[in-house]
């Protein structure tokens, strides 16, 4: 074991290195002795080698006994080390909040489009929020910390986005990726101020999303024919949904397990409303059943080409391109357009120009609240309207 050494100076001793240098000399490690509360109390400083000298030791030496005297600052070196390493971890703390406040949106944007990457479920959603953000949200937010982001930012980006001709779902959508991106501030710790787009702190601009465009009965039997002509699987898949009301989504996933042609009951499974529901057939229906199958009770009915069992996951080309042709050209509000959901829409209106009851078309459409269906009921005011139209043509 190594010896002790006395210094020169009074209460500085030290003991040196068998065999590591610093300099020309050996390596020497530096200790003092004082006295505190009657108890000789011994602690060591630190190696040459890391820059502790004899007259450095006597300077601790002299604080710490200057302390002692005093009453006041660190009287033994333990709690001087305590001291510093306190305020050294509240200086970091301060460093850490106050680089948390300077933080900008496009800052956290950065590693929220990181997050949004690895778990969106489509590509399509986060090149969306990529593009939303570029183009229109950080234009206003420029370098603002988050803290300073507030409601009146959010009423500049719906303004620029209005003025810029942009509908109102896509504002909304940009408004919703703000608030995203604060939560995810929230969630990792950076940002503990109010989500400003949170809640119903800001408006969100709507739009009359009531498509009032149905199919004639004429138009429905040209359309199948033209279908029928391009695709039989298109042709059934829009049948299906016009003589039952059925979503593209429910015909999709449509198994033969939930096809029962004997009742005529088609059993729709874990639909939008989150409930199951059953849809009825028309003989037409019937056959079309008939004609494709059956098939095993866990087969769709209509599986994607070239994938084992698995659903369609958008509508076919094909029947764009029909109902294009037919019924969209040149028809500038696409409010009045045709498309796949035209053919739900259908079935709801010829079941009120039948005068079926508003609450079993509700019940057919698997609707949640009466007030969705009465979006219907104007079909049969227009037939009250044209039949009194008729007594002033008669």
């Amino acid at each position: 074991m190594l010896q002790w050494i006395k210094a020169n100076s009074p209460g500085v001793r030290f003991r040196v290195h068998s065999t590591r240098k610093h300099g020309i000399k050996y390596d020497q490690y530096f200790s003092i002795r004082y006295r505190i509360d009657g108890k000789v109390r011994e602690e060591g400083l630190g190696w040459a080698t890391e820059g502790w000298t004899e007259k450095k030791a006597v300077a601790e030496l002299a604080e710490l006994k200057k302390n002692h005297t005093t009453g006041r600052g660190h009287r033994t070196l333990a709690e001087g080390r305590e001291i510093r390493a306190q305020v050294e971890q509240e200086k970091a703390v301060q460093e850490k909040e106050e680089k948390i406040k300077n933080l900008s949106y496009a800052d956290i944007f950065s590693k929220y489009l990181i997050y949004s990457q690895n778990n969106k479920r489509s590509a399509k959603s986060w090149k969306r929020e990529e593009q939303l953000t570029r183009l229109h949200i950080i234009p206003v937010f420029k370098s603002l910390p988050l803290g300073k982001i507030a409601q009146i930012h959010l009423e500049r980006l719906k303004k620029n986005m209005a003025d810029a001709g942009l509908s109102p779902r896509t504002v909304r959508y940009a408004l919703a990726v703000v608030r995203q991106v604060f939560n995810y501030a929230i969630r990792e710790g950076v940002f503990t101020g109010q989500n400003p787009a949170a809640g119903g702190k800001v408006v969100r601009p709507q739009e009359d999303n009531k498509k009032d465009r149905y199919l004639s009965r004429v138009e429905a039997e040209l359309l199948l024919l033209k279908l029928g002509k391009r695709s039989g699987e298109v042709h059934d898949m829009a049948m299906l949904s016009l003589y039952t009301g059925m979503r593209f989504g429910e015909v999709a996933s449509l198994k033969w397990a939930d096809i029962d042609t004997f009742q005529g009951i088609i059993m729709l499974r874990n639909t939008k409303s989150g409930k199951n529901r059953p849809a009825y057939m028309t003989p037409d229906i019937k056959k079309m059943f008939a004609r494709r199958g059956p098939g095993g009770p866990d087969q769709l009915v209509f599986p994607a080409r070239g994938k084992e069992n698995k659903p369609h996951s958008m509508i076919s080309h094909i029947y764009y391109d029909v109902v294009g042709k037919l019924f969209n050209q040149g028809v500038v509000d696409k409010k009045r357009w045709v498309n796949f959901h035209s053919l739900r829409h259908t079935f709801a209106s010829w079941l009120v120009e039948a005068n079926t009851n508003l609450y079993l078309i509700k019940d057919l459409l698997g609707h949640s609240d009466l007030k969705l269906t009465e979006r219907y009921a104007h079909i049969g005011e227009n037939q009250l309207k044209q039949a009194v139209m008729k007594l002033q043509n008669r």
